[in-house]
């Protein structure tokens, strides 16, 4: 193991001693139970020894390492290796997303897959290795498509919305007849750390899994809370977790010692058999220590006293487990020694020879999985009529190799399953929306809101695989009635409302995707997103990243967003800062002004989902939902035919006028607003042409500049903040081109936004446009 520290050298030599110490019971069979009455053979519990000593071992040699400056994570699951009787009572084919203090269990997991080896995978991830398997060197995770082990980030709890989301999908896959690659039987683990249960997104998840559970929804997952008593430094009141969750209605409770090998096994069998039968969830609390600190730098002796470190050291579950095997007579401890001796030389050894593995090197390399793009095959995509069986999402591809990177819910708020309506088709025809005002027929001009509403439908009814959800998208349509009908003609299982909590709506778009589907959620207003970004941000777009584009995220978040609402609003309600969202690498961000545009970004977002995994936000303005008129009162000029199967490829503008005096680019409400301005310029003899962005990410840098040489000057009508504002990138994106021409840039106030008139004080308007325009042509 090479030099060790004094921690690891008390815990290595305890193990030794005890063990050595340890008086051996008569000689048993193998095949016999471990302890009476046990379904673990002594041969399974030998099996398991080696899993929790092989995690030790690479404990240790994850932080021998660091200090070597070789290794970059050691964040260990020292004393929670009883976690590998969780992973014995589960089948290989349950998906696992796992705590960082999982090690035993993915060792255990993965040790079932014929032709893979947790120690080299696990410390290729270490040493942030290209070859491994996982994330091809970008990040340590726990983590293997063979193994349905999903990779999760180290941010608190931040994949329980996730977990549940994936445990509502599977059974409504198997309902649905979606493909989808884990079984109808299957149970959802999810483990996590008693600090992180306090987390509102742990609580909020938790929630969300017992209120579905109660509306008579599967919700198939297991909560495997793994209690070491202590969050970093700060400690859990040792009867919080359950005092928190034991009496919890509708969350069955389950509770051992994790250092007693044949209690965890047999508790978590019982757990994990209760859920797969009942599909409803559990929460099994492992109670744990937390051996050599938190990480690699933490020195633990600075905050716990020596007495409660001593006793967490006696509660040692490797050395418990072998002790148990040496007293019950399936090993002797000259046995239990060379075992553990001879997986230390071997994950040593091992260590040693991946020090040398190739790194990332360059930028495209690091960057590969983050955003695939196959505009042809996504096109192609967009264009179907029917359905097709090759277009159903199954939620993961093959890893992405830098050269072709280079080219390149919540739960549902639902009557019982017993009652609900079904309906689910793929027809060459969108099927008519009952209920929608003014519904217009299949060529006339529409409104954005109808225009949305119709492609929905006929995505509902084209693709099996696409599920649309949200805060009161259901029965009541959406608060604008962008959705409504939706429910009525394709069911509850396919179209549904869920709970207010953005967290779980993301989060079960999030398993959704998973599990096959293209969810399309919808969040009510652009300032709500806020309370769950990190499930963008942290989830949705790193899981290609830390799986090397082994699994993805194909979703579409539809967003009401902006402000210029009338008679309503203020900050909550019309809130115009997407800053947020437009630095969150590989994420798509769409956002039409009119109804044709509206409608073929809404089916490229989907196909180049359920293609490439994108995860598309698609910004809806909502003072255009039901805008109809442009210049003047009934002239219908913000209409348009919207029903003909179109596709606007990502990163394309569009352009309207050919003046060549300038150009104003804008997006969304600024589009009509500068296109009034551009008339009323006419009207004096200067003829602009207005650049309507359309995708904000990636921006349409082509034809930015192609448009900006056309004129040479350049005025940006942002309806964003200042700062932070989409008016920053473009004028970034035009320098860093080289354009030599006049650029300007006229924007919102740094400021929220107030009710009533008070919001024109601080809001881009026309008139702000048009002195900015006569300013930058006064300036010749």
């Amino acid at each position: 193991m090479g030099r060790i520290n004094e921690r690891e050298a008390e815990l290595d030599g305890w193990f030794r001693a005890e063990v050595a110490a340890t008086k051996p019971g008569p000689a048993r069979p193998q095949q016999e139970p471990l302890t009476p009455g046990s379904r673990l053979t002594g041969a399974q519990g030998l099996e398991l020894f080696e899993a929790q000593a092989t995690s030790r071992h690479l404990d240790l040699a994850a932080r021998q390492l660091t200090r070597d400056g070789a290794g970059y994570y050691s964040i260990g699951s020292s004393g929670h290796e009883g976690n590998a009787a969780v992973a014995a009572a589960l089948r290989l084919t349950d998906p696992a997303l796992l705590h960082y203090r999982s090690g035993a269990f993915f060792v255990q997991r993965a040790r079932q897959v014929a032709g893979l080896d947790p120690i080299r995978d696990v410390l290729l991830g270490i040493v942030a290795a290209v070859a491994d398997p996982i994330s091809g060197g970008r990040h340590k995770v726990f983590g293997s498509k063979a193994a349905h082990v999903i990779p999760q980030t180290s941010t608190i709890a931040s994949h329980l919305p996730r977990a549940v989301g994936l445990a509502f999908a599977l059974d409504r896959a198997a309902q649905l007849k979606v493909a989808c690659e884990w079984p109808a039987d299957a149970v959802v683990v999810c483990s996590f750390g008693d600090a992180s249960a306090n987390h509102s997104t742990a609580t909020g998840a938790i929630n969300t899994a017992v209120h579905t559970a109660q509306l008579g929804v599967p919700m198939p997952i297991l909560f495997v809370c793994e209690d070491n008593g202590i969050g970093i430094s700060v400690p859990t009141p040792r009867t919080w977790i359950e005092q928190a969750y034991s009496s919890r209605p509708g969350l069955r409770w389950f509770d051992v010692d994790g250092a007693d090998l044949a209690d965890a096994f047999a508790t978590a069998e019982e757990a994990a058999n209760w859920v797969r039968a009942q599909r409803k969830p559990a929460f099994l609390r492992l109670r744990t220590v937390r051996l050599l600190g938190h990480a690699g730098s933490d020195v633990e002796s600075a905050y716990r006293r020596p007495a409660d470190m001593a006793a967490d050291l006696r509660r040692d579950p490797v050395t418990r487990t072998a002790r148990l095997l040496i007293t019950v007579g399936f090993a002797t401890p000259g046995e239990i020694l060379r075992r553990y001796s001879d997986i230390g030389e071997r994950v040593t050894a091992t260590a040693d020879s991946v020090r040398s593995e190739t790194k990332l090197t360059s930028a495209a390399a690091v960057m590969a999985p983050l955003a695939r793009s196959r505009p042809t095959v996504v096109r192609t995509d967009a264009m179907r009529t029917t359905g097709s069986a090759t277009a159903i999402s199954t939620g993961s591809i093959a890893p992405v190799s830098r050269s072709e990177s280079a080219n390149s819910g919540a739960a549902p708020t639902l009557p019982s399953e017993h009652t609900a309506a079904h309906v689910t088709r793929i027809n060459s025809q969108a099927t008519p929306i009952p209920g929608l005002a003014s519904a217009p027929d299949t060529g006339a001009p529409m409104t954005v809101a109808q225009a949305v509403n119709h492609t929905l439908g006929q995505l509902l009814s084209r693709d099996s695989d696409v599920l649309v959800f949200g805060e009161d998208v259901g029965r009541k349509g959406g608060v604008y009635g962008v959705t409504k009908g939706l429910q009525q003609t394709f069911g509850v299982r396919r179209v549904f409302d869920t709970l207010l909590d953005e967290q779980s709506v993301l989060g079960t778009a999030l398993g959704a995707s998973l599990a096959g589907f293209v969810p399309i959620p919808e969040i009510q207003y652009l300032a709500y997103v806020h309370n769950a970004e990190d499930q963008l941000r942290g989830e949705a777009a790193t899981l290609s990243f830390f799986s090397n584009g082994q699994y993805r995220n194909p979703l579409v978040v539809r967003i009401a967003g902006y402000a210029y609402q009338k008679g309503f609003g203020g900050h909550f309600h019309n809130d115009n800062s997407i800053a947020a969202l437009r630095d969150i690498p590989g994420m798509v961000i769409a956002s039409p002004s009119r109804a044709d545009d509206a409608a073929a970004m809404l089916r490229t977002c989907v196909s180049a989902a359920r293609v490439d995994g994108r995860v598309c936000i698609y910004l809806e303005p909502i003072a255009l939902y039901h805008t109809r008129d442009l210049y003047r009162t009934g002239d219908g000029g913000w209409l348009a035919p919207a029903a003909a199967v179109r596709h606007i490829e990502i990163g394309q503008a569009r352009v309207h006028g050919t003046g060549t005096h300038l150009t104003i680019v804008s997006f969304a409400n600024g589009v009509p607003m500068s296109l009034r301005v551009a008339r009323r310029l006419a009207e004096r003899g200067v003829h602009a042409r207005v650049l309507d962005l359309r995708w904000l990410a990636p921006l349409p840098i082509d034809d930015l500049l192609n448009n900006a040489r056309a004129t040479g000057r350049v005025l940006i009508a942002d309806e964003t903040r200042r700062s932070g504002g989409v008016s920053e990138s473009v004028c970034t994106a035009l320098l860093d081109a080289g354009f030599d021409g006049r650029i300007a840039r006229v924007t919102s106030e740094d400021s929220f936004i107030p009710l009533g008139a008070a919001a024109n004080t601080v809001l881009l308007d026309e008139d702000r446009i048009e002195a900015a325009a006569d300013k930058l042509l006064a300036a010749l």
